[in-house]
């Protein structure tokens, strides 16, 4: 299970490897064009939040960590998939991609 770490005070945002491969590529690619949106996922670590939306912006800090040591194998389409439904409605919703535990 990787981490996402954002804004370097809150708790990190447990995701699967594979799935954290492709949303650093997505999260890059809108970083990169200076683009912020919201990011809203179901945390799996049983905390006291049942939903939760961060706002992804260029200026806060940001930190991809993976348990794996090899770079998983990442999916264009799906990449193509999380873009496509991001940019239609400015928010990145990862409820289908994060799986509970």
């Amino acid at each position: 299970m990787g981490r996402l770490r954002y804004d370097g005070t809150s708790d990190p945002i447990l995701i699967e490897d594979k799935t954290l491969a492709h949303l650093k590529i997505v999260i890059a690619t809108k970083l990169r064009r200076q683009e912020s949106f919201m990011m809203t996922w179901r945390p799996v670590n049983g905390g006291e939040d049942q939903r939760a939306t961060v706002w992804i912006h260029p200026a806060i800090p940001l930190q991809f960590g993976f348990d794996s040591a090899e770079p998983p194998a990442v999916d264009p389409h799906l990449i193509a998939d999380m873009m496509k439904a991001l940019n239609a409605t400015g928010e990145l919703v990862l409820d289908h991609l994060v799986a509970p535990r």
